[in-house]
């Protein structure tokens, strides 16, 4: 029988399935339902455990078990100081690059610096000399259960990583200690890396594709890039691809997600994630709801991403390099594929027909629509070349502007009437720089750049503007509706009277005084007439040495 200690079990399950045999063990009264999980599984034939009682010495014994086994070896020790005596282990594993497992029991948090024995801050206390320190939660939600597995996921995965290296697995454990009534551990998921070689695809990934019957590429933000955008067309003639324009071209994702609903048809059975975040919770929720996909992660660097809850596998290599060698390599769609794209190529084309078809009443959604369209006018009229915007199609190379969306409810819409490729600070979403982020890269080019942004993000990076050497490439769509308008779109939060005010921080502000202090040409609008005029100078006019805004205003200055 195992401990009742769910976090435990899961550790011990992983430890298992990433097949670490050797364990050395050292006396304690916290540890120990750690230390009879591992006995049991000893009388299984699953491990060999090493009483050791120095811990100091303990940490070394692991080391020459590691050198002689050539695998990775773990040593269990209890809380408090006899955690610090693996220092001098741990540093040595580290420069020696020994894949060593320090796993250490731990009071709970809230008895933490309280003057309760054999308490300190465990985590992160042995610094810099383990790759990974990872702290697991005490399991009671399945929540909570799936980042416990990831987190051990991630330790276990580092030990072995790039050479090899000590790493430090905290496990917090609430009294009663001495429970032993599991009868078995769980079935927990295995996180595998698969290194690419080259130019080469793993060979897993490959079969994954070629036994799947409803395969999906989803596409997070990237730089930009020709190559990525080539070879994602290239799996696009074939599978289901989601993508917003933060990788260079948009499949209106929230409003096919409101087609589809939850239906299980449009489930995947295989999900390959590359490049970076996604905008749409509206597919993140629904991917995370497929339970029984496989899902591989395409990184860079190896690292546990696991934005969709059940990540399997990782093919650690260049996204791009790995995609042209997925199709290098003959894949090919059979019918089922075949049908499955069928039936999301239907849902996204009734979803493009609904954005087409809907006519937005004057605000930001009307001037973002209104903008994609003139600026997809003017290139397809050849005028893009003559005032310095386009021009270069999908050649990123030889494109004439940039377009640069603020976060929140600006990248929301350029996320639906968006076709080029789209600049946004979505690595932690905040408001704070997005317009310095525009103003800072029309110093670099002499592409004209634009910058669609929110008034929030606006007024609170205004100081982006106070820069003499700032030129008329900047353009800048302020939509200014008088606050946080993503915060009226919260379910619930409408019943908060501190809504307006506090949380969406109403406000009166425009930003005419603001270009009036710092040399900015301003336009402004109040209707759909004022502002088709006003944008076509935002796009068209070359006439100016300094940065222009045109501020759609909706909000009753007073």
């Amino acid at each position: 029988m195992f401990s009742n200690k769910e976090n435990v079990n899961i550790l011990t399950a992983l430890l298992v399935k990433h097949e670490v045999r050797h364990v050395v063990v050292c006396p304690g009264s916290r540890n120990a339902p750690i230390v009879h999980n591992m006995h049991e599984q000893e009388a299984r034939g699953m491990m060999k455990c090493y009483p050791v009682t120095d811990e100091r010495s303990a940490g070394f014994y692991a080391i020459g078990l590691a050198q002689a086994t050539e695998e990775a070896v773990a040593v269990c020790v209890t809380s408090g100081s006899a955690l610090l005596n693996l220092a001098p282990a741990a540093a040595e594993a580290k420069y020696q690059k020994i894949p060593i497992i320090i796993i250490s029991a731990d009071r709970p948090a809230a008895w933490i610096d309280q003057l309760d024995g054999q308490t300190l801050p465990q985590p992160n206390v042995l610094g810099c000399f383990v790759r990974k320190c990872v702290n697991l939660p005490e399991v009671h939600t399945d929540e909570e259960r799936r980042f416990c597995n990831r987190l051990v996921n991630e330790a276990l995965l580092e030990c072995r990583h790039r050479g090899g290296a000590p790493v430090h697995i905290n496990v917090p454990i609430s009294e009663p200690l001495f429970i032993f009534d599991t009868e078995d551990l769980p079935d927990e998921r295995k996180i595998v890396i698969h290194t690419a070689r080259g130019a080469e695809c793993p060979q897993e990934l490959i079969d994954a594709v070629n036994n799947a019957s409803k395969p999906m590429f989803v596409i997070g933000q990237t730089r930009k890039s020709k190559a990525l955008f080539e070879v994602v067309e290239a799996l696009r003639e074939m599978f289901v691809v989601v993508q917003e324009p933060l990788s260079s071209k948009a499949v209106p994702m929230d409003e096919a997600m409101k087609h589809i609903g939850d239906d299980s048809e449009y489930m995947p059975d295989l999900i390959i994630y590359a490049g970076e975040t996604i905008v749409s919770k509206a597919t993140k929720m629904f991917l995370r709801k497929a339970e029984k996909a496989a899902q591989w992660r395409i990184s860079e660097d190896g690292k546990v991403e696991d934005c969709f809850g059940r990540l399997t596998d990782i093919a650690e290599g260049n996204a791009v390099e790995i995609l042209q060698g997925l199709l290098a390599c003959g894949i090919k769609a059979n019918e089922e594929v075949a049908a499955y794209k069928r039936l999301w190529d239907d849902a996204i084309e009734k979803a493009q027909r609904s954005i087409d078809d809907y006519e937005p009443a004057f605000g930001a959604r009307l001037a973002v629509r209104n903008f994609e369209r003139m600026a997809g006018e003017m290139d397809r009229m050849g005028l893009m070349g003559r005032v310095g915007l386009m021009g270069g199609g999908e050649d990123c190379e030889n494109e004439g502007c940039a377009f640069h969306y603020a976060n929140s409810t600006a990248i929301r819409l350029g996320c639906i009437y968006a076709d080029h490729y789209v600049y946004c600070n979505r690595g932690v979403n905040g408001i704070e720089g997005s317009l310095s982020t525009a103003a800072g890269f029309s110093l670099g080019t002499d592409k004209r750049v634009f910058c669609v942004i929110g008034d929030l993000s606006f007024f609170y990076d205004q100081n982006a503007l106070w820069n003499t050497r700032l030129r008329g490439n900047l353009r800048i769509l302020l939509l200014n509706d008088g606050g946080g308008a993503i915060f009226k779109k919260l379910p619930g939060l409408e019943q908060s009277p501190a809504r307006d005010e506090y949380i969406a921080a109403r406000h009166n502000t425009t930003a005419q005084g603001i270009c009036m202090e710092n040399n900015i040409k301003y336009l402004c609008a109040h209707d759909a007439k004022e502002m088709e005029k006003a944008m076509g100078q935002l796009l068209y006019d070359d006439d100016t040495q300094r940065p222009m805004v045109l501020e759609l205003l909706v909000i009753s200055v007073q």
